[in-house]
Parts: structure tokens; sequence; C-alpha cells
């Protein structure tokens, strides 16, 4: 994991802890984890089987200003809408995928569709950014219930490093480089160095309460990043325009979360 986003993190960290003595809101820490469904220029555009395979896992570390309750007087906030409404999530994860080719173009015995089958792809990619989380119901009515739900939606931006692998189980030579084992659109059109890319993130899911200082959650997460670079792959979007759209990724992800303040 990239120290930079860890310090990046941790800076954010510093300022909501600033921003809570100056104006009393309060914190929430919590921890996610899920499995990851990543759409690439891996496998079929729709196909479920390619869906479904080219997936991995997510974690992440996660933070929120609380605005309904201060940690100043250890009282509620003034009452406002947006105090009772709306909370700022800070996040740093980490997800990991696998990646191949499926659906109708790896059938056959063709020199092509035998070199999508064999082509192997990974991505890890790790995030740090924020969301704001819109609550329709009482913010205040719900930490007060044990045992009530809280849904919510949110939408957000994240900062991006990933790193992606390919390799082909043909044979020892380089994918994109290699014609024996490289199909005809990926040549010039593999980059496996990694890089940096900006994403929107939306999601929606729902916290119950578990005590007064502790929720558990569950969140089915879109994000799209700003990069078709995500996986290694980037065909000639103008001769190749089933491979057009950047990558993006699902996932569903269950958490705990702790309430300091």
């Amino acid at each position: 994991m990239p120290k930079y986003l860890i310090m990046s993190f941790l800076l954010m960290l510093g300022f909501s802890q600033k921003a809570v003595s100056q104006f009393g809101f309060s914190h929430e820490i919590g921890a996610i984890v899920g499995p990851v469904a990543m759409m690439s220029d891996y496998g079929e555009r729709y196909d479920l089987k390619t869906n479904a395979g080219n997936s991995g896992f997510g974690v992440g570390i996660i933070h929120y200003l609380n605005f309904a309750y201060s940690a100043e007087c250890n009282c509620y906030a003034p009452e406002t809408y947006f105090n009772d409404h709306f909370k700022l999530r800070s996040e740093l994860s980490f997800n990991k995928s696998k990646l191949q080719h499926e659906g109708e173009w790896i059938e056959g015995d063709g020199v092509f569709a035998q070199q999508l089958k064999a082509m192997r792809g990974e991505t890890s990619v790790t995030n740090i950014g924020m969301q704001l989380e819109y609550f329709p119901f009482s913010i205040r009515e719900f930490s007060a219930s044990p045992g009530k739900l809280a849904p919510f939606v949110s939408l957000g931006g994240q900062f991006s490093f990933f790193k992606p692998k390919a390799y082909s189980t043909l044979g020892p030579g380089e994918l994109g480089e290699d014609p024996i084992i490289t199909p005809v659109k990926y040549f010039d059109a593999f980059d496996q160095s990694g890089g940096t890319t900006w994403s929107v993130v939306g999601s929606i899911g729902t916290r119950y309460k578990l005590s007064v200082l502790s929720d558990l959650m569950i969140d089915l997460r879109w994000q799209y990043y700003f990069s078709n670079w995500v996986d290694g792959l980037n065909p000639n979007p103008d001769v190749y325009k089933e491979n057009k759209a950047n990558e993006w990724l699902v996932w569903l992800n269950v958490g705990y979360i702790y309430y300091l303040n």
C-alpha cells in the first residue's frame, strides 16, 4: 500500500480532529470488507460469467464526522436538517481482483480464441477519498434506538493508485510484444507499470444499530475510474469499440462502526 496514501489518510483524520475541537463534531471509526467485481477490458461486456469470474476482495478503514452530536458538550448539536441527515465519510481502502477473458470470444479452436483464453491478469488498487452520506430518516432518532435501521445513499470522489499484472499460459513471452501469445487487438495496448487516477464513488446501504456506541453496516458501491489503464490494457477505442469504457467496479461490503464521542 503506497505510504503517501496512508500519510494522506492520517492527515485527513488530523484535519477532522481539528474540526471536532473547533466546531464540536463527533467521531466514528470502522472497518469494511467484502467481495469486489471488476468490469474491465477482460471478458465480454454484460456477460454474467465474466462479471462473476473477474472478482476479488476489498478491505478498508473508514472515519465519519457526525454533525448531529457534539463532542464539545457531550450533547446533541443544534438541530438543523443538515446535522440530522448528513455525515462525512473518509476512507482508505484496498481492493484486488483476478482477471481473465470469458464469454463467446474464447470459444473455438482459432488462434485468437486460444490467445484470449490463455490470458491472465490481476489488478490491485489503493483508494483514498471522501463521501457525503445522506440519511433520509433522523440520525438523532437512530442514534438512540438499538435495533433500528438507517438507510443511506452517498456520493464522493477518491484518488487511486493502481498496479496491474498480466501474463499468458501459452508461453514465457511478453504480452504485447510476442505475437504468438498476444491477441492482435492488444498489441501496443499493454502497460503494467501502474499509475494513479481519480474516481467517482456512489453507494446505497443501511446501518443497523447494535448499541448506543456501535453499528453494523452493509453497503453496495459503484466506483468509476477516470482511466482505462487500471487493468493494464487499453486497446484502441476507435477500432475496438467494445473496450471503449474505463474500468469500474461493484463492491458489496459489510462493516463495523464504533462511536468515539
